[in-house]
């Protein structure tokens, strides 16, 4: 097939060099318009087909969608020209290079969705390239072999650049593929339902802890890495565990029993120490609590499992608050009343089931004391705003039935001074005292 495509190309003047320059750079030029006009017009229709089927998740791979059709076609373009044609040298180099430019562009792209840093998505990019082009040129071998000539010795190893590249390649291709994977998996276990999200998190945890023990393997079995020169490493590392690593250790199994016994879980309103807030997520080494003010509390596992912790939303999602309020002693003892109820009924996240109540706590020096008691289901919006537009309504009811509200009073007795204190008084001072 090649010889008789060969032989077609020979009669039609394919032997001569600025006809096959005028070709490659037609095919070039076609490879760049087509990946326009796919990105222009079959990236909307592809847009819509990602967020039906994955949702918000899939909210960078259509932010990135033109890019993928524009790089993607070009190198689809380009790839059968350059398997097929024989072209020469300087039309060989100009394809190849459109190629493997394409080829490593959708490849950065592809690592910025699976989220890895930038360095390393420009890293792997160029790597691509250049694997690509010197594949297409027939180079691999003669590249291989001048990074392998260049060589450091320490000791009796030899340290090459191209053992160097090779570790910098695998140590960044499983690095991707953790990431990836983890993300694909943290995609997964997120759409079972039937799970909680305790339940979700461990699952996650486990596999994340799984992918990364099984890239490690990878690794050390493509590198060709002696695990018998590690001996002296683990007993250090034994040691460091035993020493400096036992918050760390400490903290991952308390993270671990977390999980499994569902005392805590994302999503749950928690009070711990000085602490309040809902849980954001359970990591590895800290839970992540935020609080109303919007501030991201790093908890370490640990003291969720040493110390008291509230949750308000472990079986139950209501809870309930108090309000106190203090009338004074001259007004309508039930008109109040009847009026806390209304003001409460008439908040949005009061819960008319059950229904709040109000409760005569006791006859104060000030006024009459109260105490209204509403049920929410949000406890995770926060408590203080229930109670601010609970006070905010009954302030307007008080003042339109004439509710009155006490305040700090203080009676001020004044005795009159006995007459023969003053005289005492008035000797110790030096004063005569008068006379008639």
């Amino acid at each position: 097939m090649t010889d008789a495509i060969k032989i077609w190309l020979s009669d039609m003047g394919w032997t001569s060099q600025i006809a096959q320059l005028v070709i490659a750079a037609l095919l070039v030029a076609l490879a760049v318009l087509a990946g326009e006009a796919t990105a222009r017009w079959g990236a909307p229709a592809c847009r819509k087909w990602v967020h039906s089927g994955i949702g918000a998740r899939g909210a960078l791979l259509g932010k990135r969608l033109p890019e993928l059709l524009r790089f993607g076609t070009g190198a689809f373009i380009l790839a059968f020209p350059l398997a097929l044609f024989p072209f020469a040298e300087p039309a060989l180099t100009i394809v190849a290079a459109g190629f493997s430019g394409a080829l490593a562009m959708m490849t950065g792209y592809v690592l910025r969705i699976g989220g890895l840093p930038l360095w390393m998505c420009v890293f792997l990019a160029a790597m691509a390239f250049v694997l690509t082009m010197a594949a297409a040129l027939g180079g691999v071998g003669a590249l291989a072999a001048s990074l392998d000539a260049t060589a450091l010795h320490v000791g009796v190893r030899r340290i090459s650049l191209l053992s160097v590249v090779n570790f910098l390649l695998v140590a960044a291709l499983l690095f991707a593929a953790t990431r990836i994977a983890n993300r694909l998996m943290t995609h997964a276990v997120g759409r079972l339902s039937a799970l909680d999200l305790s339940q979700r998190a461990l699952i996650q945890k486990l596999g994340s802890l799984a992918v990364v023990i099984v890239a490690i393997l990878f690794g050390v079995d493509i590198l060709g890495i002696d695990l018998t020169t590690l001996t002296v490493f683990s007993g250090a590392l034994g040691l460091a565990v035993g020493f400096g690593l036992q918050k760390t250790f400490g903290n991952l199994i308390a993270g671990l029993i977390l999980l499994m016994d569902k005392s805590v879980k994302p999503g749950d309103v928690v009070a711990v120490g000085d602490t309040f807030g809902a849980i954001n997520k359970i990591g590895v080494r800290a839970v992540s609590v935020i609080t109303r003010d919007g501030k991201e509390h790093l908890i370490p596992n640990e003291q969720l499992m040493t110390q008291p912790v509230e949750n308000w939303s472990f079986s139950s999602r209501d809870v309930r608050i108090h309000i106190p309020v203090v009338i004074s002693y001259g007004s309508d003892l039930k008109l109040a009343q009847k009026l806390m109820i209304q003001a409460a009924k008439a908040s949005h996240r009061v819960l008319p089931k059950p229904e709040p109540s109000v409760w005569l706590l006791a006859f104060g020096d000030r006024g009459l004391e109260h105490d209204i008691m509403v049920w929410i289901l949000d406890p995770e919006l926060g408590v203080g705003n229930v109670q601010s537009d609970i006070l905010n309504r009954l302030w307007e009811l008080f003042q339109t039935h004439g509710i009155g509200l006490p305040y700090p009073q203080r009676d001020i007795h004044l005795n009159p001074q006995p007459a023969h204190r003053a005289g005492s008084a008035n000797l110790r001072s030096g004063e005569t005292p008068p006379t008639d």
